[in-house]
């Protein structure tokens, strides 16, 4: 096991999934934020079940810095309860871990 973590997190718009990515990464939140686009969600809320076009992100960080992106998420992202799953990394390219430490602080 590492210390290093993949969240996930889903966007209403390119536009957005665009933004909150250049700001995790320039924040230094994260290494690398993978834009895959157009998914599409079906889901409970308020009672209903909707579906929805999304954008998910797939954000490469460290477990210290996991709090200060939650946070982070938080006030970019415009859904109201913005998805944040976080996901152990068990093993991976020693080099490429590396650089996720380098690149997150």
């Amino acid at each position: 096991m590492t210390d290093k973590r993949l969240v996930l997190t889903t966007c209403g718009s390119p536009e957005e999934a665009r933004r909150i990515a250049q700001e995790l990464v320039e924040r230094r939140l994260a290494a690398c934020v993978n834009i895959v686009p157009q998914i599409e969600s079906v889901y409970g809320w308020k009672g209903e079940v909707e579906s929805a076009t999304e954008w998910l992100l797939i954000v490469k960080t460290t477990a210290d810095a996991l709090e200060r992106l939650r946070d982070a998420l938080h006030k970019l992202h415009s859904y109201e309860l913005p998805e944040c799953i976080e996901i152990a990394i068990e093993d991976g390219s020693v080099q490429y871990l590396s650089w996720i430490s380098e690149s997150v602080k």
